[in-house]
Protein backbone atom coordinates (compact mmCIF):
# COMPACT_ATOMS: atom_id res chain seq x y z
CA UNK A 1 0.00 0.00 0.00
CA UNK A 2 0.99 3.51 -0.69
CA UNK A 3 1.99 5.98 1.89
CA UNK A 4 -1.11 8.57 2.47
CA UNK A 5 -0.83 12.17 3.40
CA UNK A 6 -4.29 13.38 5.68
CA UNK A 7 -4.71 17.02 5.61
CA UNK A 8 -6.48 19.01 8.47
CA UNK A 9 -6.98 22.59 8.95
CA UNK A 10 -7.21 24.03 12.84
CA UNK A 11 -8.12 27.84 12.86
CA UNK A 12 -8.30 30.12 15.94
CA UNK A 13 -11.63 31.27 16.28
CA UNK A 14 -10.97 33.17 19.77
CA UNK A 15 -9.35 32.70 23.14
CA UNK A 16 -8.83 28.71 23.14
CA UNK A 17 -11.49 27.95 20.36
CA UNK A 18 -10.52 26.23 17.08
CA UNK A 19 -12.17 25.20 14.23
CA UNK A 20 -11.46 22.28 12.89
CA UNK A 21 -12.10 21.29 9.08
CA UNK A 22 -11.06 17.69 7.81
CA UNK A 23 -12.31 18.14 4.03
CA UNK A 24 -15.33 20.09 2.57
CA UNK A 25 -17.34 16.74 2.84
CA UNK A 26 -17.16 16.48 6.95
CA UNK A 27 -18.75 18.90 9.47
CA UNK A 28 -16.57 21.44 10.76
CA UNK A 29 -15.23 20.25 14.53
CA UNK A 30 -14.88 22.38 17.33
CA UNK A 31 -12.32 22.05 19.75
CA UNK A 32 -12.04 23.89 23.21
CA UNK A 33 -9.60 24.00 26.64
CA UNK A 34 -11.70 23.17 29.48
CA UNK A 35 -12.27 26.20 32.35
CA UNK A 36 -9.64 28.06 33.55
CA UNK A 37 -8.25 28.19 29.95
CA UNK A 38 -10.96 28.23 27.32
CA UNK A 39 -14.91 27.83 27.66
CA UNK A 40 -15.29 24.28 27.27
CA UNK A 41 -17.44 24.39 24.12
CA UNK A 42 -15.74 21.18 22.74
CA UNK A 43 -13.26 18.74 22.88
CA UNK A 44 -10.19 19.29 24.12
CA UNK A 45 -7.05 17.73 22.05
CA UNK A 46 -6.40 15.09 24.90
CA UNK A 47 -10.08 14.17 24.45
CA UNK A 48 -10.12 13.96 20.71
CA UNK A 49 -7.30 12.03 20.55
CA UNK A 50 -8.77 9.38 23.62
CA UNK A 51 -11.58 9.58 21.11
CA UNK A 52 -9.68 8.68 18.07
CA UNK A 53 -8.19 5.46 20.43
CA UNK A 54 -11.60 4.07 21.04
CA UNK A 55 -13.18 4.71 17.51
CA UNK A 56 -9.55 3.13 15.98
CA UNK A 57 -9.89 0.11 18.38
CA UNK A 58 -13.66 -0.57 17.89
CA UNK A 59 -13.95 -0.02 14.07
CA UNK A 60 -10.79 -2.50 13.44
CA UNK A 61 -12.57 -4.87 15.74
CA UNK A 62 -15.62 -4.62 13.96
CA UNK A 63 -14.20 -5.50 10.72
CA UNK A 64 -12.75 -7.91 11.56
CA UNK A 65 -15.63 -9.35 13.45
CA UNK A 66 -17.69 -8.58 10.30
CA UNK A 67 -14.39 -11.03 8.24
CA UNK A 68 -15.24 -13.89 10.42
CA UNK A 69 -19.15 -13.53 10.20
CA UNK A 70 -20.14 -13.01 14.04
CA UNK A 71 -23.25 -11.19 14.52
CA UNK A 72 -22.34 -7.98 16.37
CA UNK A 73 -25.84 -6.42 17.95
CA UNK A 74 -24.23 -3.65 19.58
CA UNK A 75 -20.54 -2.52 20.62
CA UNK A 76 -19.81 0.42 22.97
CA UNK A 77 -16.19 1.80 23.88
CA UNK A 78 -14.87 3.70 27.11
CA UNK A 79 -11.66 4.85 26.71
CA UNK A 80 -10.04 5.91 30.13
CA UNK A 81 -6.81 8.17 29.70
CA UNK A 82 -4.96 9.59 32.64
CA UNK A 83 -3.35 12.23 32.74
CA UNK A 84 0.19 13.10 34.49
CA UNK A 85 2.59 15.50 35.42
CA UNK A 86 6.05 14.48 33.75
CA UNK A 87 9.29 15.26 36.03
CA UNK A 88 9.36 18.89 34.45
CA UNK A 89 6.04 19.50 36.11
CA UNK A 90 3.83 19.07 32.70
CA UNK A 91 1.01 17.70 32.03
CA UNK A 92 1.07 14.68 29.37
CA UNK A 93 -1.23 12.10 28.65
CA UNK A 94 -0.29 9.22 30.79
CA UNK A 95 -1.92 6.35 29.65
CA UNK A 96 -5.46 4.94 28.49
CA UNK A 97 -7.25 1.94 29.35
CA UNK A 98 -9.89 0.76 26.54
CA UNK A 99 -12.98 -1.08 27.12
CA UNK A 100 -15.18 -2.71 24.93
CA UNK A 101 -18.10 -4.28 25.58
CA UNK A 102 -20.05 -6.44 22.51
CA UNK A 103 -22.70 -8.10 22.24
CA UNK A 104 -22.30 -10.89 19.59
CA UNK A 105 -24.82 -13.83 18.55
CA UNK A 106 -23.62 -16.81 20.86
CA UNK A 107 -22.63 -18.97 17.76
CA UNK A 108 -19.92 -16.79 16.80
CA UNK A 109 -18.21 -16.95 20.63
CA UNK A 110 -15.90 -19.88 19.00
CA UNK A 111 -14.53 -17.55 16.25
CA UNK A 112 -13.60 -14.98 18.07
CA UNK A 113 -9.71 -16.13 19.16
CA UNK A 114 -8.35 -15.00 15.45
CA UNK A 115 -9.79 -11.19 15.86
CA UNK A 116 -8.43 -10.90 19.64
CA UNK A 117 -5.02 -11.66 18.22
CA UNK A 118 -5.04 -9.43 15.02
CA UNK A 119 -6.93 -6.41 15.98
CA UNK A 120 -5.19 -4.25 17.69
CA UNK A 121 -2.05 -4.53 15.52
CA UNK A 122 -4.74 -2.85 12.41
CA UNK A 123 -5.53 0.19 14.87
CA UNK A 124 -3.52 2.40 13.05
CA UNK A 125 -3.79 5.10 15.88
CA UNK A 126 -3.15 2.94 18.83
CA UNK A 127 -0.29 1.60 17.19
CA UNK A 128 1.11 4.48 16.06
CA UNK A 129 1.54 5.91 19.93
CA UNK A 130 1.79 3.16 21.61
CA UNK A 131 6.06 4.26 21.47
CA UNK A 132 4.99 7.54 24.05
CA UNK A 133 2.00 6.67 25.49
CA UNK A 134 0.32 3.20 27.41
CA UNK A 135 -2.68 1.80 25.93
CA UNK A 136 -4.35 -1.39 27.41
CA UNK A 137 -7.50 -2.81 25.84
CA UNK A 138 -9.64 -5.49 27.09
CA UNK A 139 -12.77 -6.79 25.35
CA UNK A 140 -15.19 -8.06 26.98
CA UNK A 141 -19.26 -9.31 26.56
CA UNK A 142 -22.02 -7.86 27.98
CA UNK A 143 -22.50 -9.92 31.17
CA UNK A 144 -18.76 -8.07 31.38
CA UNK A 145 -16.96 -11.21 30.87
CA UNK A 146 -13.33 -10.58 29.86
CA UNK A 147 -13.12 -12.16 26.16
CA UNK A 148 -9.93 -10.15 25.82
CA UNK A 149 -7.27 -8.34 27.73
CA UNK A 150 -4.21 -6.76 26.03
CA UNK A 151 -1.91 -6.95 29.43
CA UNK A 152 -1.98 -10.48 29.67
CA UNK A 153 -0.88 -10.49 26.14
CA UNK A 154 2.11 -8.44 26.62
CA UNK A 155 3.49 -9.49 30.32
Amino acid sequence: MEDKELSVSVELIKDYEFKVTFDESLPELLMDEPPPLGSGNGPSASKVLSAAIGNCLSASLLFCLYKIRVKTKSMKTTVKTKMVRNERKRLRVGSSHVIITLSFDPEGQSRLGRCMDLFEDYCIVTQSIRGGIDVSVEVQDEQGNVIYDSREKHE
